[in-house]
């Protein structure tokens, strides 16, 4: 069972933390008019792109470790609580409408559970049970990836879904935006991306949620184009599920093929809507079925089985 903190010893470990430093010069923020307010803001979020640069190559060697685990059949879940929750949660619910992935494909697990997303859950991000728990309901296997993510390094939640995880053998990474913290220690690849005090003394919804995203961004996208996702820049694999990516399907295939309205519209009708056999029976002049068998027997991936064809 989780013991709950003791107050004094939390109070200290916060005010150790560069996420919780405050800023005395901003102490007067709130008598400034709003345009020097949004200038402030504005000026602070210019520093989040930079500091993620710096972790850029601990960025790229978890993305290749999670693409060659999601090329096995293995899953990428996101643990946290609290902003850093919603993000995580946020970026798997993006991944099937844009990538198509598979149900359960990519998972955003939240202290707390879906109310979570909307509401305070009193005590959630501080229980370690709660994260075994709810990853042990996904049966993990080596093949899959957990992402811990807290803005303090420090949320006992995510922490414990990484010493969970790793404990049973699958690949553990720790994004956090405090140097030398625990939940990086506790991962097998660490990201601790420094953003600095917020202009919110402690609100880190502001640079270190912005810098969160981002990193998720990075890990989900490109490893979405190292699985074979995309055809270049374009999203390949995007699922029309309304009018409006239904219109996308259709410019996709253009930009990719260059074939004319009516044509694009055979292709997708004979594909059942599939933008990537849709663009290889139209640049490699085969049908749905011969599509459909010469992507799987690429892996996926577009360029490849454009290859074969011309092999």
């Amino acid at each position: 069972m989780t013991s709950r903190p003791d107050p004094r010893e939390l109070r200290t470990a916060l005010e150790s933390l560069t996420t919780e430093a405050f800023r005395p010069d901003l102490a007067e923020i709130d008598r400034l008019p709003t345009l020097d307010i949004a200038r402030l803001m504005n000026g602070e979020d210019t520093a989040v792109p930079a500091a993620v640069g710096a972790r850029l190559p601990q960025i790229a060697a978890v993305v290749d470790a999670v693409a060659a685990r999601m090329a096995r059949g293995g899953r990428l879940v996101y643990a946290g609580a609290g902003t850093a929750g919603r993000l995580g949660v946020l970026d798997a619910s993006e991944c099937p409408p844009t990538f198509n992935t598979a149900p359960g494909q990519v998972v955003g697990l939240i202290a707390g559970g879906p109310t979570a997303m909307v509401t305070s859950v009193e005590g959630a991000e501080d229980s370690q049970d709660l994260a075994e728990a709810d990853l042990a309901a996904l049966a993990l296997t080596p093949d899959d990836t957990v992402v811990g993510v807290s803005a303090s390094g420090r949320t006992p939640y995510a922490v414990g879904a990484v010493r969970y995880a790793r404990a049973r053998g699958a690949l553990t990474v720790g994004l956090s935006c405090n140097p030398g913290s625990a939940l990086a220690a506790a991962a097998e690849h660490g990201i601790d991306v420094v953003v600095g005090p917020e202009l919110l003394t402690g609100s880190t919804r502001l640079k270190a949620g912005t810098a969160q995203k981002l990193v998720l961004n990075m890990i989900s996208t490109i490893t979405m184009i190292r699985l074979g996702k995309t055809y270049g820049n374009l999203m390949v694999d995007v699922r029309a599920s309304n009018e409006k990516l239904r219109a996308r399907s259709h410019r996709i295939v253009a930009l990719a093929t260059g074939a004319d309205d009516k044509d694009i519209e055979a292709a997708l009708a004979a594909t059942g809507g599939e933008v990537k056999n849709a663009i290889l029976t139209l640049l490699a002049g085969v049908d749905g079925p011969a599509a459909a068998r010469l992507l799987e027997e690429s892996g996926g991936h577009l360029r490849a089985a454009l290859g074969a064809v011309s092999d």
